[in-house]
């Protein structure tokens, strides 16, 4: 019943939206039954249409059918977003535009009336004109200067919306930027310091983002040369059958100590065990609620908390219960809430994606409600908690405030 009334609610604002949109963009600055009123509207149905279809279509839908729904559908919620906030940013300006208009039309020079032969109208037949003057100062606006201010409120609005979105998007279609960031650890024995672990995560290869977009990634890592990588998580969304040869160059990935993945909440959505199984096959270490011994720190993973549902949640007793205290702990969980958990295990380091930096903004003051960290390193007690903004994308291909990233975290011994 909660999820019936939710999902109404929803389908009620995103059609009111549609409504506020068709209405500024649309209706206020058309006329009836011309080409731009027929279109608008033909759009104002169609765009909302393939965008539910776009985001209800990876349960029912073969990939090669969602594709065609997710560019279109998932792009316009990007658009739409920026639209509607460009546009209400015009609701404020449109009364200036239109304060400015009257004031330049109550300035022209007025006609003055003439008698007939030549001479000057007598006062009772001048006072009309001024009094039009003073109308024209304070009265409701001309139709044509309202229609002349929505039409370039609308116009500016959507040319502010395209640019924000494309430049988004052509961040992330670019690919991931490397970015660097040191971490001290008190426990870290001399000879490892300036060790290099790559951190990549929520990479969300799906129905957009495919089998390019992972070279580019591994492309990059490698260049890099890290001395261990780690996989944090919603690495897919579809099935093995479906994203496997998507996933495969992950097969080239090269690190002197390996590579390792945990899973992400958005692997249980289709099945995380065939992929723990498929990326085993590729040479990457899952770690299920495990740890292996490095050199000179544990390495510890923890399966994302949207297992429990299915028992295959986060088990901090198997994987840091009976460890060596004395060594340093690097431990890798999608969600940066795990690092309470971490901090009552005495981790050191723990590694984390999940948040994409909340992606499109003003996203990132929604993610800071649910996760204690949205983006970049802090401590948490004797903890440090360092939070990706990931290497791809949900639903729109685009980033605004949060480029995606792939960093390089180079520990540093306190000892050297």
């Amino acid at each position: 019943m909660m999820i019936a009334l939710v999902l109404v609610v929803a389908l009620t604002l995103l059609a009111l939206v549609h409504w506020y949109v068709w209405r500024r963009t649309v209706r206020d600055v058309s006329a009836p039954g011309s080409v731009w009123r027929r279109v608008g509207t033909g759009l104002a149905v169609l765009l909302p249409l393939l965008s539910l279809g776009a985001l209800i279509g990876g349960r029912a839908l073969p990939l090669a059918v969602e594709r065609w729904l997710a560019w279109p559908g998932y792009l316009w919620l990007a658009v739409l977003l920026y639209l509607v906030l460009a546009l209400l940013v015009g609701e404020a300006v449109r009364p200036l535009l239109l304060r400015v208009g009257r004031r330049r039309a109550a300035v022209q020079p007025q006609a003055v009336p003439v008698a007939a032969g030549g001479a000057p109208a007598p006062a009772e037949q001048a006072e009309p004109a001024e009094q039009a003057g003073r109308k024209g100062q304070g009265g409701p606006a001309d139709p044509s200067r309202r229609l002349l201010v929505a039409r370039g409120v609308a116009v500016a609005a959507g040319a502010t919306a395209a640019a924000v979105v494309g430049n988004g998007a052509y961040g992330v279609l670019r690919g991931p930027h490397l970015k660097q960031v040191t971490v001290p650890l008190a426990k870290l024995p001399r000879q490892a310091h300036g060790y290099r672990i790559a951190v990549v995560s929520d990479i969300h290869l799906g129905p957009i983002l495919g089998r390019a977009h992972t070279q580019r990634i591994v492309d990059t890592i490698n260049r890099a040369q890290p001395d261990l990588i780690t996989i944090v998580g919603d690495l897919v969304d579809g099935s093995v059958p479906e994203l496997g040869p998507a996933a495969e160059p992950l097969a080239q990935l090269r690190a002197r100590d390996g590579a390792f993945f945990v899973t992400g909440n958005h692997e249980y959505f289709s099945g995380a065990a065939p992929w723990v199984d498929f990326v085993r096959e590729l040479g990457v270490h899952p770690l299920e609620n495990a740890r292996t011994e490095l050199g000179h720190f544990d390495l510890a993973g923890v399966n994302d908390i949207a297992g429990t549902a299915e028992g295959q949640g986060p088990d901090y007793e198997r994987a840091l219960g009976d460890r060596d205290t004395r060594r340093a702990a690097v431990l890798m969980a999608h969600q940066p809430v795990a690092v309470h958990e971490a901090v009552r295990r005495g981790v050191d380091l723990q590694l984390s994606g999940h948040t994409h930096g909340g992606q499109l903004w003003p996203g990132n003051y929604l993610a800071e409600l649910a996760n204690p960290t949205v983006a970049g390193l802090e401590r948490y007690g004797d903890t440090q908690l360092y939070v990706t903004r990931g290497a791809g994308a949900w639903g729109p291909p685009v980033r605004v405030g949060a480029p995606s990233d792939i960093t390089i975290v180079t520990l540093a011994s306190r000892q050297a």
